[in-house]
């Protein structure tokens, strides 16, 4: 084997990996719905791997809270309860709180312009599918962790906001994403001033406001087609 030759240990965990992305990402744009089966050879034809490496997909997912493992191995994406959902969006805020303050007055011009250029994207994306919508609003917040540099507050603010992602497709009710879009712009303005209380204030407004989107009563469940709706999820960790 030549040097820098990624071995099979390795090869096994970069696809769990992207398997994991993916099905992230499928959540957050609502492809996959709390509830929906997630069985394992089904996933690993639709990937191109073993059952193996979709089981340990699935079991990275549920350490995250996004899958649930029931009996006879059968995965679903989680239901989390309302008192579940409210202690996560609760959590996120803390963790966000966290970020902001770090980040206010330590934005780098490098940093301070590829905010600028995702709310962009975010501008761009508005009145088109509503999933680009969701996922870049999600990406910014993601953004904004990384960009403290500290690997747990990026581990767990991405943990809370796909649990809220969840949250969100069970019990949202429909918005503009308009305010949303306004929202980051501000909170990356007032970051960008050193502004650390006015950058809380706003993060915390827009969390809050997000929670209040939400509502009790779950959406009927549909019929799902896994290997129709993953294909092109599938079709990118192939590329």
């Amino acid at each position: 084997m030549s040097p820098g030759t990624p071995t099979a240990p390795r090869l096994d965990k970069d696809r769990v990996g992207a398997i994991c992305q993916a099905l992230r990402r499928a959540i957050v744009e609502r492809a996959l719905a709390p509830g929906d089966r997630l069985p394992e050879d089904a996933l690993g034809e639709r990937f191109g791997v073993s059952r193996t490496i979709a089981r340990q997909a699935l079991g990275q997912l549920a350490a995250e809270g996004l899958v649930e493992l029931r009996r006879n191995r059968i995965a679903v994406v989680a239901t989390p309860s309302w008192e579940e959902a409210r202690d996560t969006f609760d959590v996120r805020l803390g963790l966000e709180r966290l970020v902001v303050e770090r980040l206010a007055g330590r934005l780098t011009p490098e940093q301070g312009r590829a905010l600028a250029a995702h709310i962009a994207r975010e501008e761009a994306a508005h009145g088109g599918p509503e999933a680009a919508s969701i996922r870049l609003a999600t990406e910014f917040h993601l953004l904004l962790a990384e960009m403290t540099g500290s690997p747990v507050l990026v581990r767990y603010t991405g943990e809370m906001a796909y649990r809220c992602a969840l949250v969100l497709s069970l019990y949202s009710r429909p918005h503009s994403a308009a305010c949303g879009i306004a929202e980051h712009r501000a909170i990356a303005a007032a970051l960008a001033e050193g502004d650390a209380a006015q950058a809380v204030a706003l993060m915390d407004h827009h969390l809050d406001a997000v929670a209040a989107r939400a509502h009790i009563v779950a959406d009927p469940p549909r019929e799902r087609d896994l290997a129709r709706l993953l294909a092109p999820y599938a079709a990118e960790v192939a590329g």
